[in-house]
């Protein structure tokens, strides 16, 4: 699905040219769309409908038939879902969270500006705390090369449908390596600016102090023509830089940091390999490699999880976690909850630590320029991380973490590819604002690389079935994690037909509703349907205990699916809810008023 022609830059230039119409761009996209969508769907949250497609389209040939030049013309962009682009809603992967924003995050209105079409927004480990690609409801997302392995995090949608082929430029976002992991993994470039360079305005924090806007594209080009379209100085962003004169690679031979022997032992034989070979592709071009210390910046990486920094990812989701916790992936609630026994204290003592690894890094680039780190130390399978989620993905950033906090910039490059067709990445490294020399040493890079692309992994998608939920197991419900641990996807919000009625049952620990077909007489109740594959459907099954059951649940719409009903004992005692139109709202009202039923539960 890749073509040089399917690159920001060729298209860009082809619409100026009037060699190519935006709206034979929209066609092409939607072709690649729906052809990704048989393989893996859950790359999107959500996407703009073929009419608003064409909408964007026509006003970008009106502009440039009166006379624009635009640097993106016609060029189909997706954007990470914590990133908000007015249309769309932004879920930042929770749907309890989610909400409309009144306008487009700044670097969204200025991609709109130099003419990107916004085709959709991609799914993310949820507010973007994760490097793995598995922590959504909305569904895990494999390799584009091998399906069974991570496709990185916590961009990982945005990743997929670049390295796809679907758009040629996606927007992620990157605190602590999520615009770099994913990259590596699918063999792209993922370009991580200069902290304040690119304006987060209208970005859902994860680490506030610490996050960057990203791009994932397919060549360097691309990655340098976003860049001379976002890098700017936003005023109303309080964490915006201004920037200083920009920096090139003086002439043709420059001093390249590598690791001490010893400092990469960790590596993956594969990974080492791979590692090896990118700097004599650099060494080529006129690298010289010195050997630096890089343990101080190691031992920085675990302070991002292991230091107060976590605190910055609580402040975002207080509200939900105090509101409903279950609502929230039961890594990432593990994760952020750890804040709330954190103190003042342990912050500045956090602060001093972060001073001190600057310190070690201003030594550090006194003796070079650029620095050549692996951007990840090995990949594991999904179904891995899944058995043990913290622990691997801490090893994932080993070395990416650190380089927001020390105020860095990065530009992850392909390296090649292991047996089992996963992406190796390497990630060329430098100081605050120079970004500009990583961006022309990447191109020269790729330029004498030439890494070759495996075959995208299009099997057909295994067998599913979706799954109605009336009760527990709705998202932020105690149960729910039943739906998440088997990588269910979740599909649509939406209501039976009008002929059931709802009742909370007795004695059920945690509380659960029983849904009963009456006909005539019986209302439309709230549900969400999840999808599952057919071996998890069936272990999901096998767990539903009586006098609940697995039946067939009917849709507003008129169809039918696999869902939640209940044997008559269910009604026994129950209270009838049918009135609250679905299990959410009855608690709700429970909540206001405690007394309002007198059923023990």
């Amino acid at each position: 699905m890749q073509s040089d022609a399917w690159t920001a830059g060729s298209l860009a230039r082809d619409t100026n040219a009037r060699r190519r119409n935006a709206a034979d761009t929209v066609a092409e996209f939607l072709a690649r769309a729906r052809a990704y969508d048989e393989v893996q769907p859950q790359a999107w949250i959500s996407r703009a409908s073929e009419a608003e497609l064409l909408a964007q389209a026509s006003t970008i040939e009106a502009r440039i038939s009166a006379g624009e030049a635009l640097a993106l013309a016609g060029v189909p962009v997706a954007v990470k879902d914590n990133i908000d682009v007015a249309g769309f809603t932004t879920t930042a992967g929770c749907p309890e969270f989610a909400y409309a924003p009144e306008r487009s995050a700044i670097a969204v209105e200025r991609l709109r500006r130099a003419g990107a079409i916004i085709v959709g927004k991609t799914n993310l480990d949820q507010f973007a705390t994760g490097l793995v690609g598995t922590r959504s409801p909305y569904g895990a997302l494999g390799g584009v090369f091998n399906r069974e392995f991570l496709s990185g995090g916590s961009s990982s949608g945005s990743a997929v449908v670049v390295a796809a082929g679907v758009v040629p430029l996606a927007l992620g976002s990157d605190t602590a390596g999520s615009g770099r992991v994913p990259a590596a993994f699918n063999s792209l470039i993922g370009f991580k600016p200069t902290r304040g360079r690119w304006s987060t305005r209208g970005v859902v924090p994860a680490c506030r102090s610490l996050d960057c806007v990203s791009a994932f594209t397919t060549n360097a080009a691309d990655a340098a023509l976003v860049d001379a379209v976002l890098a700017h100085f936003d005023p109303e962003d309080p964490y915006s830089r201004r920037q200083p004169p920009s920096q090139s690679v003086s002439g043709t031979r420059f001093r390249l940091g590598v690791p001490q022997p010893g400092q990469l032992a960790d590596l993956a034989p594969e990974d080492a390999s791979r590692f090896a070979a990118a700097l004599d592709h650099l060494c080529s071009i006129g690298a010289e490699p010195v050997e630096v210390d890089v343990s101080a910046l190691i031992q920085a990486a675990r302070q991002l999880y292991g230091g107060p920094w976590v605190a910055e990812r609580a402040v975002v989701l207080e509200d939900l976690l105090e509101r409903s916790p279950g609502a929230i992936d039961p890594t990432v609630r593990a994760v952020v909850q750890a804040a709330k026994g954190l103190s003042a204290i342990e912050a500045f003592r956090g602060l001093y630590a972060q001073q001190s690894y600057m310190r070690a890094a201003e030594r550090l680039w006194e003796q070079v320029p650029v620095l050549l780190l692996p951007t990840t130390p090995t990949i594991y399978r999904i179904s891995e991380v899944l058995a043990e989620p913290i622990a691997l993905n801490a090893r994932l950033g080993l070395y990416t973490n650190f380089v927001n906090l020390l105020d860095m910039c990065a530009l992850a490059l392909p390296a090649g590819f292991r047996a089992n067709g996963t992406g190796v990445g390497v990630s060329l490294i430098g100081p605050a604002w120079t970004d500009g020399v990583l961006l022309e040493l990447g191109a020269r890079y790729l330029s004498v690389a030439k890494i070759p692309r495996p075959q995208l992994d299009m099997r057909p998608r295994p067998a599913c079935v979706q799954l109605a939920v009336v009760g527990a197991h709705l998202s932020g419900m105690p149960l729910h994690w039943q739906l998440t641990s088997r990588a269910a996807r979740l599909v649509r919000r939406t209501r039976t037909a009008p002929v059931y009625r709802l009742y909370a049952m007795t004695d059920q620990v945690p509380p659960k509703p029983a849904l009963v077909h009456t006909g005539a007489g019986g209302a439309a109740i709230e549900i969400e349907i999840y999808e599952l594959e057919l071996a998890a459907f069936g272990s999901f099954v096998n767990e539903v205990p009586a006098p609940l059951a697995i039946g067939t649940v009917s849709l507003a719409d008129g169809s039918s699916v696999k869902g939640f009903v209940a044997e008559p004992r269910a009604i026994a005692g129950a209270l009838d809810i049918t009135a609250d139109g679905g299990w959410r709202a009855y608690l709700t009202r429970l909540a206001a008023s405690p007394r309002a039923s007198g059923v023990s539960q």
